[in-house]
């Protein structure tokens, strides 16, 4: 790992070294509250030899009481000066616990001595000490008096008394305090590394794209809002979720520039990624740039589309399949201009087999002809494979992955469904990701209004003022071409009609051409319906597939072609 990934996780793992580090301080907090306060008293001794009267006799009396203080120390801490101390004191407990509150330390060099004596009342730690230090002082002329008599070899004396301590040297909160800062702010950074390693979820676009093996086409940031609003309102939101939706649009128009999807299957690996939120907003927001969009609510099972967008959901795509209604009855518009709805219908006991009939296919390609864009609403993938049978029908799927939420290997599994049918995937999508970001902060500034400049109160387009032009000449009329549609006019069959595209010809209102009774319409609009003789002359805005006269695939763009040819 590079220091950049390092830093990549402090950023995104910060709540659980944040957590760690709080944890740590108030478990250090707590053990020294709960830890009972321990005083300490002191005292200092002088160790000291009879004076000689040279001066060599001077220094090796100076050595030999430096030497004597090393050995009192050890003295001063064990069980017997203890239990001398204990039977002075008349107090309660052993040599060996009386013992381990004693400390005697000494500076190189003197003949000092300190003394100290710890614990939990600072009266009872003040008279240990001063009773302990006399006892010494006893104990050490008695251990240097010759046995014969005489003076004793060396002497202490008590040169300091001790004092009532007024507070604590047990616990120390605020070093407690910053220790357990340090440890909880290691141990946190050492859990997010460790919960970085172990975790298994998508979150970003490099892992998405070598687990689909497609780029990644959108993100949409969590919205509290669409938990109980699915469809965003696009001519009036400009929030970060409407402006990721945009941008999903853009890339998805130009996902093949020459040969664009049209039908698309939006579908993910488990529930609750997103799916049906996303298929809404993506129908809603290619019908917010001026497209006739369909969308098909795919998913027989757990049906929500109809639910979500308020359209009966009783009669829909089953009743189709089933032969119980047809298509022109079962298509519902909805408050939203350019956009139409085919609801599930009634629940079928087998959806995999009834949407892996051609009568699903034919439904499609019929849904094409008459819509921009189709949008399907398909099942997961993992558990049944509903939305890989029609995947294989479409022009391919967008898989969604839910940020941090959608493990790899299930993601990975979902791929290799549609891969297995040879399916296309059209590009992949993560939803819900955190919706503080930078992304997000630009959203925001950008559309913030600028409240100190004058406002308009409505804005209506200005019309072009009108130039006089000089006369021009008659066109002579020309035939029009013609090219076959893709689409028959008998439903699941027959012959192909053929559209006449206009160069500036008048239009051609009930013709026949030819022996095969193949029927001639003149202006076809927006939607491939006849107009009345001398309307205006539409332009073709309706891409379809051309066909040449053997019926094989001719080319994937819409330029027209001369029948004649």
């Amino acid at each position: 790992m590079e220091i950049q990934d390092y830093l990549r996780i402090l950023q995104s793992r910060w709540k659980i070294i944040a957590i760690t580090t709080v944890v740590a301080i108030l478990g250090a907090l707590g053990a020294s509250l709960l830890t009972t306060p321990i005083y300490e008293a002191s005292t200092r001794l002088f160790v000291s030899t009879s004076a000689g009267s040279s001066v060599n006799e001077v220094y090796q009396g100076n050595l030999f009481s430096q030497q004597r203080v090393t050995s009192y120390t050890k003295l001063l801490t064990g069980e017997t000066l203890a239990q001398r101390t204990i039977d002075k004191l008349d107090l309660g407990g052993t040599a060996a616990a009386l013992a381990s509150q004693v400390k005697a330390s000494s500076a190189p060099d003197t003949v000092l001595i300190d003394v100290k004596v710890q614990d939990p009342s600072p009266e009872r730690a003040r008279d240990i000490a001063n009773a302990l230090s006399d006892e010494f002082v006893v104990m050490a002329r008695e251990l240097e008096t010759p046995e014969k008599g005489g003076a004793p070899a060396a002497r202490v004396v008590v040169e300091q008394q001790a004092q009532t301590p007024s507070t604590p040297v047990s616990p120390k909160t605020l070093r407690n305090l910053a220790l357990g800062a340090a440890v909880g702010l290691l141990l946190g950074i050492a859990f997010a590394v460790l919960r970085d390693r172990l975790d298994n979820t998508v979150k970003d676009r490099r892992t998405v794209e070598e687990l689909a093996g497609s780029a990644l086409i959108g993100t949409i940031p969590f919205d509290k809002e669409r938990q109980t609003q699915q469809a965003i309102n696009f001519a009036e939101g400009n929030s970060s979720s409407a402006e990721a939706y945009r941008e999903l649009r853009t890339n998805l128009q130009f996902l093949e520039v020459d040969n664009p999807p049209r039908v698309i299957v939006v579908t993910s690996s488990l529930p609750t990624e997103g799916k049906t939120t996303t298929a809404i907003n993506i129908a809603l927001v290619l019908a917010e740039g001026g497209q006739n969009v369909c969308l098909v609510e795919g998913d027989l099972r757990k049906p929500r589309v109809s639910k979500y967008l308020g359209v009966v959901g009783s009669v829909g795509l089953s009743s189709v399949l089933a032969g119980k209604a047809d298509l022109d009855a079962v298509l519902q518009p909805t408050q939203y201009s350019g956009l139409t709805v085919l609801a599930s219908g009634p629940i079928p006991p087998n959806p995999s087999e009834l949407l892996g009939t051609e009568t699903a296919r034919q439904v499609l390609a019929d849904l094409r002809g008459r819509f921009d864009y189709v949008i399907v609403d398909a099942s997961p993938l993992l558990p049944v494979t509903d939305a890989t049978v029609l995947t294989a029908m479409s022009d391919g799927a967008l898989v969604i992955a839910r940020h941090a939420e959608t493990k790899r290997d299930q993601l990975s599994r979902a791929v290799g469904n549609l891969h297995s049918v040879g399916a296309t995937i059209l590009g992949t999508i993560i939803t819900m990701t955190p919706s503080r970001g930078r992304g997000v902060y630009e959203y925001k500034y950008y559309y913030e209004t600028d409240k100190s400049l004058p406002q308009m109160q409505q804005a209506t387009p200005a019309q072009a003022p009108v130039q006089q032009q000089a006369p021009q000449q008659p066109v002579p009329q020309q035939q029009a071409q013609y090219v076959r549609d893709e689409y028959p006019q008998q439903p699941y069959g027959g012959d192909p009609q053929e559209a006449p595209v206009y160069q500036g010809a008048p239009a051609y209102q009930g013709a026949y051409h030819g022996d095969q009774g193949q029927q001639w319409y003149g202006g076809p609009d927006h939607y491939g319906n006849e107009q009345q003789s001398g309307a205006p002359v539409p332009p073709t805005p309706r891409r379809t597939r051309r066909y040449r006269d053997d019926q094989e695939p001719w080319s994937e763009t819409d330029a027209p072609r001369d029948h004649t040819q």
